[in-house]
């Protein structure tokens, strides 16, 4: 394993610094190897559910969701997948070809159009696992809110230093839609 420092640190003044730049190459390594976790954690699994369960774990999560909260709009499963409602619109109709789920108008004008899981997709949810982008949020969810803040204001400045241009980024799936 390369252990070469990902941000070279300034060089060392002094013996003293020297140790200090060896301490934060280390920081930085650990902590590059615990995103590399966390990502590959839910490839690993998105593509496991993929294999057992023949959707992708986006695509899962948000039949999950659909299970737990029946009648939702795209907006409202969009918020709650933490994707753009395009991309979410998009996977519903894939979900909707494969039968999993369907739509249904509501209200007075009939604009109004809420998700559910159909009977297929209700029989695919009996066997299948919960997803792992839940389980990112639920232990999101389980950090003390001073936790939160740091890392997203940690998780704000890394982005500012890689000068990360592509606004829409964090709005689509991390794995397949």
């Amino acid at each position: 394993m390369d252990t070469t420092p990902l941000v070279p640190g300034p060089a060392p003044a002094s013996p003293g610094d020297a140790e200090a730049v060896i301490l934060r190459d280390q920081q930085i390594h650990a902590i590059v190897q615990s995103l590399r976790v966390v990502y590959g954690s839910v490839q690993a699994h998105s593509h496991w559910v993929e294999q057992q369960c023949g959707v992708s774990a986006t695509q899962l999560w948000a039949m999950w969701e659909l299970h737990d909260a029946p009648g939702q709009k795209v907006t409202e499963l969009a918020l709650a997948l933490s994707v753009h409602p395009s991309n979410c619109s998009n996977m519903v109709d894939k979900l909707r070809r494969k039968g999993l789920i369907r739509k249904q108008r509501s209200g007075p004008d009939q604009r109004v159009v809420r998700l559910y899981v159909t009977g297929k997709g209700e029989e695919l949810l009996a066997t299948a696992p919960r997803p792992t982008q839940g389980a990112l949020l639920d232990a999101l969810q389980r950090l003390p809110d001073s936790a939160l803040v740091e890392l997203e204001r940690g998780l704000h400045r890394l982005l500012g230093v890689m000068k990360v241009k592509d606004a829409s980024v964090p709005l689509k799936p991390v794995v397949g839609t």
